[in-house]
C-alpha cells in the first residue's frame, strides 16, 4: 500500500512542475506545463514563461567524468566539490572498483553500473512542506514517499556485493527544518559536510556526492534502482537527484527539493529535454534564472541537477540552517 497522495505530490507528469505545498495563506498551489507541437518545451504560470537554453555539450553518459580528482577542501570551483573535511581513509563504502569505472581515463559508464536488488515499499513514509510567512517548514520520517528502495543490508548473493557490501539497514529517522522562503546568496561559498545537506520532496535526505573517503559516491558506491542507500545510522539518502525523480521530471522547471540554505533543488531541461552541464552552472552547481516555485514563475538562485559530478551541489551558496 502506498502513502496517501495528500502527503506529497512528487515531480510526476501528473503534478507538472509544482508539487502540492501546504501553506497558511494558500491551501494548495498548482501550476501547469505546456508543450508546443514544435518541440519547444516551456512552463507558463500567470503569463510568465520558463525556457532554458544550454551551452553546446558533448557529454557522454557512457563516459561521465569521474569526480575523485575534483574534490577540494580549500575552495569552490566550477565542476568541483568544496567539502569540509579531507575524508576518512578507514571509512566504509565500495571496497572494489566496479568495471563501469575507467580509472585510467577518469570516466565511468552510468549504463553499466550495477544496482542493489530488491523492491521494498515504505507505506509509513511521511513528508510535509508548509510555507508560513517567511519560513518553509520541511519534515520527514526519512523514508521515501511513493518510491521503493532496494533490499538492505546488501545480500551476499546480490551482484552489488562484489563491490560494496553495505551492511546497514534503512531506519525511520525523523527530521525537521525551517528554511527561509527568500534565502540570500552569501558573500562566499560554504563547504559541504558529510551527512544531510538538503531534503527532497519525497522526504529523503540529500548528501554531498562523495563517500567517506571523498570519492565520487555516485560512481563508486552501489545504490538501489532509485539511487539511494543507508549509512551507518540507518539514514536512507541520495548523493544526486536520483533517476526515479529526475527521469519523471519532464518539464523545464521542477523543484524536487531544497538545500539546507533554503535554495531550491531543480530538475530543469531545455527544449530537447536535456539537463544542463557544469558549463551552465557556477562553482556551487547552481545559477539564478526563472523557475516555477510555489506555483509562480520567479527568478531566483537554485541548484540544478546534472548527470556529471558534482551532480546537484558543489557548495552552499547561502547560509545553511540546521535540521533537528
Amino acid at each position: 500500500m502506498r502513502p496517501p497522495v495528500a502527503l506529497v505530490c512528487l515531480a510526476l507528469a501528473a503534478c507538472a512542475s509544482s508539487p502540492s505545498t501546504e501553506s497558511s495563506t494558500s491551501p494548495t498551489i498548482r501550476s501547469s506545463t505546456a508543450t508546443s507541437s514544435t518541440a519547444t518545451t516551456s512552463t507558463t504560470v500567470s503569463g510568465a514563461t520558463v525556457v532554458n537554453t544550454w551551452s553546446p555539450s558533448t557529454l557522454d553518459p557512457a563516459a561521465l567524468p569521474l569526480g575523485d580528482a575534483l574534490v577540494s577542501t580549500s575552495a569552490a570551483a566550477v565542476g568541483g566539490l568544496f567539502v569540509c573535511d579531507s575524508g576518512n581513509p578507514n571509512g566504509g563504502g565500495a571496497f572494489a572498483v566496479g568495471p563501469w569505472i575507467d580509472e585510467a581515463a577518469g570516466t565511468w559508464d552510468m549504463s553499466q553500473k550495477v544496482a542493489v536488488q530488491g523492491d521494498v515499499p515504505w507505506p509509513d513514509a511521511t513528508f510535509s512542506e508548509r510555507v508560513t510567512g517567511d519560513g518553509r517548514a520541511l519534515s520527514s520520517n526519512g523514508l521515501p514517499v511513493h518510491d521503493h528502495t532496494g533490499t538492505f543490508p546488501i545480500s551476499a548473493s546480490d551482484p552489488a556485493a562484489a563491490y560494496d557490501r553495505n551492511p546497514n539497514s534503512i531506519a525511520m529517522k525523523a527530521s525537521a527544518i525551517t528554511l527561509p522562503t527568500a534565502p540570500k546568496v552569501a558573500a562566499t561559498p560554504t563547504c559541504l559536510p558529510k551527512g544531510p545537506i538538503g531534503m527532497l520532496r519525497n522526504g529523503v535526505a540529500m548528501f554531498a556526492p562523495v563517500d567517506a573517503l571523498n570519492r565520487d559516491a555516485v560512481a563508486h558506491e552501489t545504490q538501489d534502482g532509485c539511487g539511494g542507500h543507508p549509512e551507518r545510522s540507518g539514514t536512507y539518502h541520495y548523493h544526486d537527484v536520483p533517476t526515479c525523480i529526475r527521469d519523471v521530471a519532464v518539464g523545464p522547471s521542477t523543484v524536487v527539493g531544497f538545500a539546507y540554505d533554503g535554495f531550491p533543488i531543480v530538475v530543469e531541461r531545455d527544449a530537447e529535454g536535456a539537463l544542463p552541464t557544469d558549463a551552465d552552472l557556477d562553482e556551487c552547481h547552481g545559477r539564478a534564472s526563472a523557475i516555477v516555485l510555489d506555483g509562480t514563475v520567479v527568478t531566483t538562485y537554485h541548484y540544478s541537477a546534472t548527470l556529471e559530478f558534482p551532480d546537484v551541489m558543489g557548495c552552499y551558496r547561502g547560509t545553511p540552517a540546521r535540521a533537528t
